[in-house]
C-alpha cells in the first residue's frame, strides 16, 4: 500500500522488491494511484497476470483515483468506482497487507482488502491510522527507503539487503526515446518543477545552467509536466534557446532518464526516479530535509543553504534558502559529477 506520491512510490520500490526476493513464490500486489501506476507497469500490459519486463514486480496493479474521488464525493458513479475497486482487491483474498503510507485512508484501505495481517508503522505520518494494523514495526535508518525497508524487514522476519530497482520496461518507449534523441548527444536533464513554491529553484537560473553546460558540449532537456508549460518556456527563454523542453509520459519519462549525463533538480519525484535509474544527481534542497529525503544509492551533491528551515508548510513563495544557492555552485557541481562520470 503506497497510492502516491511519485516519489514515495519510487522510496517504497526497494522495499517491495526486497520482499519479492524474500517470498519469490507469492501473489504480490499494489495499491496505487491511476496517475502513478506506470511506475509499477507500463500502460499496453495488463494490470495483472504472469510478470514480465513491462511489470517486472508485481503480480497485479489495483488503482485508485482519491482526489477525482473527492471531488465527486456525493456521486453514486464515485462511489461505484470505490465498491468495484474494494471489490476487486478483496476478491484476491490477500493474507498479508503492508501499509507504506501511513494515512488514514491507505490504513483503512489495507483494512478493507480483507488481509487477516496488516503491517504498518508504529508512528506513521498519520497517528490514527495505527488503529488499523495488526502489527507494528519501527522505522529504522535516516533516509526514507531505509525506514521503509525496515518495514518489510518487519515483514520478512529477518534482515534484507537493499536490491536494485527494476523500473518498467518498454521497448516501443526505448526505441521512440532513441529517435527523439539523435543528434542530441550527451544531454542534461533539468527539472525547474516542484510539488510547491518553496521547493522551486528560479527558472531562470536553470537557464543559465543549461547555457553554461552548453560551453562544455552538454545539452540540456528540461522534463516538466501539466502545467508547468510556462514555466519551462521561462528556462527555454533565459537558456537562450539552448534547451529544451521534452514532454513525456511516465514511461517515456524512465526511457529518457536512463540516457541522461546528469540529473539537476529539486526534491521531486523526477529526482528520485534519477536517483533509482543510477543517474548523477545535482539536487537542489530547500524546505525539505535531503538527510531524509535527498537522492539514494546514485553519486550526487547536494547543495542546501543553512538559512533553510526543515519543514514541510506548502507555502508558495520560494524558499530564501533556495535563494542563496547560485548557478556557479550548481554549474560546479555538475561539471564535477560530469568528470567523475566520465572517469
Amino acid at each position: 500500500m503506497r497510492m502516491g506520491s511519485m516519489g514515495d512510490i519510487i522510496h517504497t520500490l526497494p522495499a517491495a522488491t526486497a520482499l519479492r526476493r524474500a517470498f519469490p513464490e507469492v501473489s504480490l500486489g499494489w495499491v496505487v494511484e491511476e496517475r502513478w501506476a506506470e511506475l509499477l507497469c507500463t500502460l499496453p500490459e495488463p494490470r495483472s497476470g504472469p510478470r514480465s519486463p513491462r511489470r517486472p514486480l508485481v503480480d497485479r496493479v489495483h488503482t485508485v483515483n482519491t482526489k477525482a474521488w473527492r471531488m465527486s464525493l456525493f456521486s453514486t458513479q464515485t462511489w461505484e468506482q470505490i465498491a468495484a475497486g474494494l471489490s476487486e482487491l478483496r476478491a484476491q483474498r490477500y493474507d498479508v497487507a503492508v501499509d507504506f503510507q501511513g494515512a488514514a485512508r491507505s490504513a483503512i484501505v489495507s483494512r478493507w482488502s480483507g488481509a487477516h495481517v496488516v503491517y504498518g508503522f508504529a508512528q506513521p505520518r498519520e497517528n490514527v491510522a495505527t488503529m488499523f494494523y495488526t502489527r507494528q514495526a519501527i522505522g529504522h535508518g535516516g533516509h526514507v527507503v531505509e525506514q521503509n525497508l525496515s518495514l518489510a524487514e518487519a515483514v520478512a522476519r529477518e534482515p534484507l539487503a537493499m536490491p536494485k530497482v527494476e523500473f518498467p520496461y518498454d521497448e516501443a518507449a526505448e526505441k521512440q526515446c532513441e529517435n527523439r534523441l539523435q543528434g542530441v548527444g550527451d544531454f542534461a536533464l533539468l527539472n525547474p518543477g516542484a510539488g510547491w513554491g518553496a521547493k522551486q529553484w528560479p527558472a531562470e537560473r536553470f537557464g543559465e545552467v543549461a547555457r553554461r553546460l552548453a560551453e562544455d558540449g552538454v545539452k540540456s532537456l528540461i522534463n516538466f509536466g501539466p502545467g508547468e508549460e510556462p514555466l519551462v518556456r521561462a528556462v527555454e527563454s533565459a537558456s537562450k534557446d539552448v534547451a529544451k523542453g521534452v514532454a513525456s509520459s511516465l514511461t517515456e519519462l524512465i526511457a529518457l532518464t536512463r540516457r541522461a549525463r546528469i540529473f539537476i533538480g529539486g526534491d521531486t519525484g523526477p529526482m528520485h526516479l534519477a536517483a533509482a535509474l543510477g543517474v548523477p544527481v545535482v539536487a537542489i534542497f530547500g524546505p525539505t530535509n535531503p538527510a531524509r529525503n535527498g537522492p539514494f544509492g546514485t553519486r550526487s551533491i547536494v547543495l542546501r543553504s543553512p538559512i533553510s528551515p526543515t519543514t514541510h508548510s506548502r507555502r508558495a513563495q520560494p524558499d530564501p534558502g533556495m535563494l542563496e544557492i547560485s548557478v556557479d555552485e550548481v554549474v560546479t557541481a555538475a561539471r564535477k559529477l560530469l568528470r567523475s562520470n566520465r572517469g
